[in-house]
């Protein structure tokens, strides 16, 4: 009797574990990955202030891109043609560029030794395998609520040799310098 209540709490034990389905969404490493939907910052006349928010695995860089959504340009702008807004850490910076009736025209990202994304890593150890990733900077640029550039400029070294790539979110590689 004691040795049959124990298979049973055994049993009972071990199977939820095996209850846990496995999805299959991922290709060679690859996460499926959302896109962030534009953010309408506020209202300029008839236009919309439209910022798209960049899905970067870094907090870092979600932190200043959230703490941006949430700035309130209030009436600062009036009174000139451009008005310009800097967000600075010390991973790097955004600044954006307001018109003169309030209306976000223009964002640039700039960040130095962020977290890649998957996609990227993985690309430059299967392009480049035996180096190490040394530096990196990650670029994004809007326009008038369109994504201009978005763009990862990595070092990479092996032994004493560098390599300076621009690789793409996706993985792909653009160039090498």
């Amino acid at each position: 009797m004691k040795s049959l209540l124990i298979i049973l709490m055994f049993l009972g034990l071990c199977s939820p574990s095996y209850s846990q389905d496995q999805k299959k969404d991922t290709v060679q490493g690859k996460m499926k990955i959302t896109e962030l939907p534009p953010v309408v910052i506020k209202k300029a006349g008839k236009d919309f202030a439209v910022y798209l928010p960049d899905n970067n695995p870094d907090k870092g860089v979600q932190a200043v891109e959230e703490k941006f959504i949430g700035y309130d340009l209030g009436k600062d702008y009036e009174g000139f043609e451009e008005y310009l807004v800097v967000l600075s850490t010390a991973k790097g910076t955004l600044s954006a560029t307001y018109n003169e009736n309030g209306k976000l025209m223009r964002v640039v990202e700039e960040y130095k030794n962020v977290k890649l994304p998957s996609e990227v890593i993985y690309s430059i150890y299967r392009a480049y395998p035996g180096w190490a990733i040394v530096n990196d900077q990650f670029l994004y640029t809007q326009s008038k609520g369109d994504v201009v550039k978005k763009q990862y400029n990595v070092k990479i070294k092996k032994n004493k040799e560098v390599v300076k790539l621009v690789v793409r979110p996706d993985g792909e590689i653009i160039k090498m310098k």
